[in-house]
C-alpha cells in the first residue's frame, strides 16, 4: 500500500498567499453570488455548494393549520433551495468551475439522509460529494456513529465516498479514535479553522494533509480584514485553498476514494483453541500478527465470538467490566502505539508536548483575538 503524501509544512502556514494555490468556494442558498465577477478570479477552481439538510420534510401536511402551514413553508424551502442548487449547478460548469455538493448532517436516520442527499444533489461521477459534521454533538448534528452509516450508503449507491467537512476538534477525535470510525477516519479530510497556522493544531497522526482547508468565513472576514476577498460576493462567502495548484486540483477532483494509510504491525494476540484441547493439556498458544490500521471493532467482535463458541462452550458468556478499552486489548495496543509515535513526532519536532489549548473548534477560534 501506497503512504500517504506528506504536506509541506508551508501548506500550514497561510498557503493561500501562494499564488499557484488553487481555491474553492462553498455556498449556501442565501449567500448572493454576481458570477461574472466571480469567475474573473483565475485562482478559483471549484464551487460547492450546500444541497440537502438532515432529513427531507413530510410528505404529507397535516395537523391544526399552524402545523399545516409550518409543513407546507418547508416544503416551499425545500423546492425553491433544489431550484436554485441546480441552477447554480448549471452556471458553474458553464463557466469552467469543477461542481461539488454537501449535505448538512443532522440527529435522524442516518440512511434516509444519504437517500435526501443523492435525491436532492443527483451527483454526476465527476460531482464532489461531501458530507457536514459541524461539530461532535449529537444532540445538534449528526453523531459520528450515524456518519459512517451514511458514509457506507453513500457508497453503495454511488461507489464513490464523500469528503468530510468538519472543525478542527471533531477531526481530531475521529483521529484519536479511528478504530471506531474506519471510514470517517480515512475520507479525504475538508478542514475548517480559521487561523492563519493550524500545523499544530491538524491531526497528522491519521491526515498527512487536508484536501481543503475552510480558512475564510463570516467568523474572520469584515470591512476592514479578510483573508482573501472574492469578487462578486459578500463577506460571508466560504473560502477554501487546496494544497495544490489548480491543475492537480482538476486532476484530483472530485476525491471519491478512501486516503491510503500508514500500515505498521504492532502487536501479537493469542488464537482462540478448542476447549477439549486445552483440558486435555494438548494446545499450545500461538500467536497472529496485527496489522495496523484495521477495523479494530470487527476484530473485536470477531475474537470474542469464536473466544465464546471454540473455548467456553457451554459456559454462560464473560462480560468483562466496562473500561476505557471497550474493544479490548487491540484497542489498548492501537493507543499506546498511537502514543509512541505521537511522542517520537514531538521529539523530532523539538516540542514537548501537542498544542496546549483545545484543539480546533470553530468556537475556540472565534473566541481568540
Amino acid at each position: 500500500m501506497l503512504l500517504p503524501v506528506q504536506a509541506d509544512a508551508s501548506e500550514f502556514s497561510e498557503p493561500w498567499k501562494k499564488i499557484d494555490r488553487a481555491l474553492v468556494i462553498d455556498a449556501y442558498e442565501y449567500n448572493t453570488i454576481d458570477w461574472p465577477k466571480l469567475s474573473g478570479d483565475k485562482r478559483i477552481v471549484g464551487f460547492i455548494n450546500k444541497a440537502s439538510d438532515g432529513l427531507p420534510p413530510a410528505y404529507d401536511c397535516s395537523g391544526d393549520e399552524t402545523a399545516y402551514r409550518l409543513c407546507k413553508a418547508l416544503w416551499k424551502r425545500h423546492a425553491v433551495a433544489r431550484e436554485l442548487f441546480h441552477t447554480r449547478k448549471v452556471i458553474a460548469k458553464s463557466l469552467g468551475l469543477e461542481w461539488g455538493a454537501y449535505h448538512l448532517g443532522r440527529p435522524g436516520n442516518p440512511i434516509e439522509q444519504a437517500n435526501n442527499f443523492l435525491d436532492f444533489a443527483e451527483p454526476g461521477p465527476d460531482d464532489l460529494m461531501a458530507l457536514d459534521i459541524e461539530d461532535n454533538d449529537p444532540t445538534q448534528w449528526i453523531s459520528l456513529e450515524d456518519a459512517e452509516l451514511f458514509v457506507r450508503h453513500i457508497y453503495r449507491r454511488t461507489g464513490r465516498y464523500p469528503v468530510l467537512y468538519t472543525n478542527g476538534s471533531t477531526s481530531k477525535y475521529i483521529a484519536d479514535n479511528r478504530f471506531r470510525y474506519p471510514l470517517l477516519s480515512r475520507l479525504p479530510l475538508w478542514y475548517a479553522r480559521y487561523k492563519s497556522e493550524i500545523g499544530i493544531h491538524f491531526p497528522k497522526g491519521n491526515w498527512q494533509r487536508y484536501t481543503l482547508w475552510q480558512f475564510s468565513a463570516q467568523a474572520n472576514c469584515g470591512i476592514s480584514r479578510c483573508p482573501y476577498r472574492v469578487a462578486g460576493t459578500n463577506k460571508d462567502i466560504d473560502v477554501n485553498v487546496a494544497p495544490m495548484d489548480a491543475a492537480a486540483l482538476r486532476k484530483a477532483w472530485p476525491f471519491g476514494q478512501l486516503i491510503e494509510t500508514n500500515v505498521e504491525f504492532m502487536t501479537n494476540v493469542p488464537v482462540p483453541i478448542a476447549r477439549e484441547h486445552g483440558l486435555r493439556g494438548e494446545s499450545r498458544i500461538t500467536y497472529a500478527s496485527v496489522a495496523y490500521p484495521v477495523h479494530l471493532h470487527g476484530l473485536a467482535d470477531a475474537l470474542k465470538s469464536s473466544w465464546n463458541r471454540a473455548v467456553l462452550g457451554a459456559l454462560p458468556p464473560i462480560t468483562a467490566r466496562a473500561n476505557r478499552y471497550t474493544d479490548g486489548m487491540a484497542e489498548y495496543a492501537a493507543a499506546r502505539l498511537d502514543e509512541r509515535l505521537r511522542n517520537e513526532r514531538q521529539r523530532a519536532d523539538g516540542r514537548a508536548e501537542l498544542d496546549p489549548f483545545s484543539t480546533g473548534s470553530i468556537g475556540l477560534d472565534r473566541a481568540e483575538p
